[in-house]
């Protein structure tokens, strides 16, 4: 009989590391050769030039309003221009004396924002709660009742930018809701309509919507009727977010599938029934991301009414250099400054939807 011979079977490598910093490391960074190359490339980038820019805008900039200053320093940023024009900047055009107002409402209208992304106030009176603040707002914005009134013409800054972001998305967003089902309907005659309204929004820019609402619209009216240019520009920014959102959505209706339409007729249950129990919870969890995009999207687009001349953000600040030429050379600090606050609402959306994409799949999640 043969004589075994045991051998040791050697021992294995340790198991990659996957979590704690070096395994994000290791699995963003440095996965294969083709992520580490691109690493390094923009880490050499950056490198070279973010120590140049750190440099620029905080080592050797000066911080005081003093525009003669600034030309004297002449090496880093010129942070004074901010610190000069801010209050132009925030606030536009509205009477210096009353911008305390735009302060308030802007702070009731974030923290309204605030409370709605919160699930402890998904409540019926919410809709109360949007009722009170927005009128609070406009009571704010255009006075009376012992405020002194402003015009609509005379309103600017962050507060404009919020005050149409906000309405546009919270009008346009069950706007595409009845487009997306339209479009899917049996009945010709409504689906012609949706997809005619869609198709021609989608076909044009929004600056011409924008110029249509605030010019050509107003040529259509009866003599003496006036409708004010803030509910024009308002109507025109939701119609043309509605369309495209209205697609997203519909990518959704068209992603579910046809055997469970069947099997809720089957039960009996009606058009609605359908759509509000089934179809739509379905559809609006998968296009979650689009939504968000077209959210973002709707809240950067506020800058084209400019056009019309309502001075939002970007035109508030376009008003605050070109009005004063001290500080014009220095347009690049101010754009900064915007994009910064820009930015921060931006990224407070997507952090949000990765939130409610999170909630929405937590059924599919093993």
């Amino acid at each position: 009989m043969a004589t075994q011979i045991f051998q040791s079977i050697p021992s294995r490598p340790a198991p990659v590391q996957t979590g704690g910093l070096l395994g994000w490391l290791q699995a963003n960074l440095f996965a294969d050769f083709r992520t580490t190359l691109s690493t390094l490339l923009v880490g050499g980038v950056l490198l070279w030039y973010l120590p140049q820019f750190l440099n620029w805008a905080l080592v050797s900039a000066y911080w005081q309003p003093n525009a003669e200053a600034c030309r004297a320093d002449g090496v880093g940023a010129c942070w004074g221009v901010v610190a000069e024009k801010y209050r132009l900047i925030i606030f536009g055009r509205y009477p210096f004396e009353e911008q305390w107002r735009p302060l308030v409402a802007t702070g009731a209208l974030l923290a309204l924002l605030v409370a709605s992304c919160t699930r402890a106030f998904w409540r019926p009176w919410l809709a109360l709660l949007w009722a009170a603040v927005l009128a609070l707002f406009f009571w704010l914005m255009l006075g009376g009742g012992g405020l002194t009134p402003v015009e609509t013409d005379r309103w600017g800054g962050l507060p404009l930018t919020l005050l149409l972001s906000t309405l546009s998305i919270a009008m346009a967003f069950p706007l595409a809701l009845l487009v997306a089902l339209g479009r899917r309907s049996n009945l010709p005659a409504i689906r012609t309509i949706c997809t005619l309204y869609v198709e021609l929004i989608r076909g044009v820019p929004l600056i011409s919507v924008l110029f249509m609402a605030s010019f050509m619209f107003p040529l259509f009216m009866p003599q003496g009727v006036k409708i004010d240019v803030l509910l024009r520009v308002l109507v025109g920014i939701t119609l043309f977010a509605a369309a495209y959102m209205a697609e997203v959505i519909r990518g959704g209706l068209q992603a579910i599938p046809k055997g469970q339409v069947e099997a809720a007729a089957s039960l009996g249950l009606s058009y609605w029934q359908t759509q509000r129990k089934i179809v739509l919870p379905q559809a609006l969890a998968m296009v979650v991301p689009g939504i968000m995009n077209n959210f973002i999207a709707i809240f950067k687009d506020t800058s084209l009414v400019t056009i019309v001349s309502l001075y939002e953000l970007t035109g508030s600040l376009g008003l605050a250099l070109n009005s004063d030429a001290d500080w014009r050379p220095y347009k690049i600090e101010g754009y900064l400054f915007i994009a910064l606050i820009y930015f921060a609402f931006c990224f407070a959306m997507s952090r949000y939807s990765l939130w409610v994409e999170r909630q929405v799949n937590q059924s599919k999640q093993r």
